[in-house]
């Protein structure tokens, strides 16, 4: 039988007793669902749980409260905290990644598209979602809902903030639809029932859907591009180019490849072209690098089209000396599929022009090719010839570059 309490050692251990400091130090450790739950053992814990600085980790962690905004607010760490759960305490898991995703991107847009700031709207309120989900008779996602807390998307302009695509014929631009645009395209027809349309384009009618349910062969909360099976007896088989498996992960890895530099800033708008850091070539003086794109609005699945545009930059070292300008005369290309046929292509010039590239210059054009295979990939050279030394040809490398169908899949409509 265990030995009865020392009552001497009961008191000595009174948490009435024990010094401020290590107690404080100790719920410094808890997080917010913990501090709070101190607040009901007894006296001492709820005066000290209340500790003001115990709560400025918690503003900063959840809800990016910095320093500047709390003295703007006029408010203790704990009442800034408590105030925003009350508004946002549904989002607390998700919040602080897509505030920090807009932050950077806002940031970003502001430095070098700063037209497209003007078109992001204001957040939407708490009702304004509750009411598209009456509407369409179908539960948001939390990270979609939160996403327009901060920001309702954006206005129908040009340029999209979700990104532009441009060959000689073809213009593609996507804004980021907000909630009541996208509510009026909510889908309840066979291939896309139940599905959220996030994006649009103007100029092709092109959209990226979110399912809202798991039916017709979607996951619930996946994103993707519509396909129509043009080989089907019913049209409204679709086939999905898969983008993202919710919404969360869908633009914060969008962001994250703008801010970063992934996708060039052409024009002022932000172009979609992915740019692989071992896909560069350097002969003598000249440079080549390549970026690559899928565009699912030109491709299909059945019958097997895939469709595909390139970004070719050629830039000579600013170090060259100037003897060394020459002009490109032709290019060959070296065309593989996946199944390994290959296409051999010879022509004059690239897209109809024959460029100069001297000291420090660039030249950079875009041109396209398609695979009857979801993938494939290119290689080739360009000849120059010296205009100092005219009678002097050579060749540059062009490196291979692979391009990949994004996964997809088909309805079961």
């Amino acid at each position: 039988m265990a030995a009865p309490p020392d009552p001497e050692l009961s008191s000595a251990l009174s948490l009435e007793l024990l010094p401020t400091d290590p107690l404080l130090l100790i719920l410094s450790f808890l997080d917010y669902r913990d501090l709070v739950s101190c607040c009901y053992l007894n006296q001492r814990l709820n005066q000290l749980s209340s500790h003001d600085p115990l709560w400025k980790r918690h503003c900063k962690k959840y809800w990016l409260i910095s320093e500047e905004e709390k003295s703007r607010r006029n408010q203790s760490w704990k009442a800034i905290f408590t105030s925003t759960y009350s508004d946002l305490g549904r989002y607390i898991h998700c919040y602080a990644t897509l505030k920090k995703a807009w932050d950077d991107l806002e940031k970003y847009l502001g430095q070098w598209c700063p037209r497209m700031i003007s078109s992001l709207k204001e957040s939407a309120r708490e009702e304004d979602l509750d009411a598209v989900e009456a509407q369409i008779r179908c539960k948001l996602p939390d990270d979609y809902r939160c996403s327009f807390r901060i920001h309702n998307g954006q206005k129908l302009v040009v340029p999209g903030l979700m990104g532009s695509m441009a060959l000689s014929n073809h213009y593609r631009s996507e804004d980021l639809l907000d909630i009541d645009t996208a509510a009026g395209g909510f889908q309840q027809r066979l291939g896309l029932k139940q599905c959220l349309p996030l994006t649009f384009c103007i100029h092709t009618g092109l959209s990226q859907y979110m399912a809202l349910e798991s039916v017709e062969g979607r996951n619930k909360y996946e994103i993707f591009y519509q396909c129509p099976d043009q080989m089907a007896r019913k049209p409204s088989t679709i086939v999905m180019f898969i983008t993202g498996t919710s919404y969360l992960e869908w633009f914060t890895s969008y962001v994250n490849e703008v801010v970063t530099g992934g996708y060039p800033i052409i024009r002022d708008q932000i172009f979609r072209y992915v740019h692989d850091k071992k896909c560069v070539a350097t002969t003598e003086d000249i440079t080549v690098s390549v970026s690559t794109s899928f565009l699912p609005e030109l491709s299909s699945v059945h019958p097997p089209h895939y469709f595909f545009t390139y970004r070719i930059r050629i830039e000579m070292s600013k170090d060259a000396l100037p003897e060394k300008t020459c002009q490109l005369d032709s290019r060959y290309w070296r065309i593989t599929n996946a199944k390994g046929d290959v296409d051999e292509v010879q022509g004059p010039g690239v897209v109809g022009e024959f460029p100069i590239i001297g000291p420090g210059k660039v030249y950079e054009y875009t041109s396209c090719t398609t695979f009857p295979t979801t993938s494939g990939y290119m290689e080739g050279y360009y000849t120059f010839h010296c205009l100092y030394y005219k009678d002097r040809f050579f060749n540059v490398t062009i490196p291979r570059f692979h391009m990949v169908c994004p996964t997809f899949k088909v309805s079961t409509a």
